[in-house]
């Protein structure tokens, strides 16, 4: 196709934007976290104040939009905000955008920010995990308006043909969730479709669980989500099945199963032998349960499950012994006509971790 020239003949009335944001933020951000950003670029360069509402009434956004619009920024280091003691948002200032050499944004420290009180879900770090905002109950009526944005009829789009069905009215209040509250942009909602398809799950739950711990992770960018794909490698998932769980991972999952393979060195036989034994033993608290497990084959220096068995061997026997001799205590007991209870402390421990 031919090269399509451009031409300029007045600089005035323009407002200049970082040629590294067009290359390397721009694509991953959604429709209204641009509008955003660009507006307020051009209110910045104008020496202009801005609000809230003001935004929200301008692009036909709500101002809950607005304000996840400017955490998503804040997230990405391009911008940083200030809040008064009842957590409004009462100043912006803008930062230049980076990006390595991959032509990747360049996630960079925030300058300090003078009596700025962090809200909630505005860091993305690994010791901050963000919980997922609650679904809402859409409203027919809500449901047939959203259905006419030209963005969210796209969207809609594209779920049905991943999906290869007709979205029935809970499928629509689902992606409107992802959508909505969770911040996905088309480029995502693609990345997620894409990403349950390939591990054969069509259901609309299962998408949004995975949607919901992408969320959780602090991943809102296509880049992130594949970089937190490729993270999540064979391992996790076979020790996740072996659990009786589906879904993304959470984070503490996977530092649970980051520390049985890396800091307590288990090889996955082992591992696999310990999940084992916490499913037959309880049905909540699994990865709390075999964590216990695991650090106890630690303390006793198991290494394998050979060793395991070893290990098992010397506690038959040594309760063995101690039920004989607490046997023969009992025949010496001038009581010994009163029932004489025997608990299973490990039985017990069951209970109360499945209750």
């Amino acid at each position: 196709m031919n090269r399509i020239m451009l031409y300029q003949d007045d600089a005035c009335g323009f407002t200049g934007v970082s040629n590294v944001f067009i290359d390397s933020y721009m694509k991953d951000a959604n429709d209204a976290q641009l509008k955003i950003y660009l507006y307020l670029i051009r209110m910045f360069s104008a020496n202009m104040s801005v609000s809230i509402s003001d935004m929200a009434d301008k692009f036909n956004h709500t101002e809950k939009d607005v304000i996840r619009s400017l955490q998503y920024w804040e997230r990405m280091k391009i911008l940083s905000l200030e809040y008064d003691e009842g957590k409004n948002i009462t100043g912006i200032r803008l930062q230049a955008p980076l990006a390595n050499n991959n032509g990747e944004p360049a996630i960079k420290p925030l300058a300090p920010i003078v009596s700025m009180v962090p809200m909630p879900s505005s860091e993305n770090t690994s010791s901050s995990i963000r919980t997922a905002p609650e679904k809402p109950s859409y409203s027919a009526d809500q449901l047939r308006t959203y259905k006419d944005k030209e963005e969210i009829s796209e969207m809609l789009c594209i779920a049905e043909q991943y999906l290869g069905k007709t979205l029935s009215p809970s499928d629509l209040k689902s992606i409107l969730y992802i959508h909505l509250e969770l911040g996905y942009s088309m480029d995502m909602l693609d990345t997620l479709l894409e990403y349950c398809l390939e591990r054969g799950k069509k259901e609309m739950r299962y998408i949004e669980k995975t949607a919901m711990g992408w969320y959780e992770q602090g991943i809102d960018t296509v880049a992130q989500a594949k970089a937190g794909i490729s993270k999540y490698d064979k391992t996790i998932y076979s020790v996740m099945k072996a659990l009786g769980k589906n879904g993304a991972p959470t984070a503490k999952e996977v530092d649970y199963i980051n520390k049985w393979t890396g800091s307590f060195g288990f090889s996955m036989d082992v591992i696999f032998e310990c999940c084992e034994r916490t499913v037959l033993a309880v049905d909540t608290h699994r990865f709390e349960y075999a964590d216990r497990i695991l650090s106890n084959w630690k303390e006793q220096n198991v290494n394998s499950v050979r060793e395991v068995k070893e290990l098992d061997k010397v506690y038959r026997n040594k309760s063995k012994s101690n039920n004989i001799n607490t046997y023969a205590k009992a025949n010496q007991n001038k009581f010994n006509q009163f029932p004489q209870h025997d608990y299973d402390f490990e039985a017990l421990e069951r209970d109360i971790l499945s209750n």
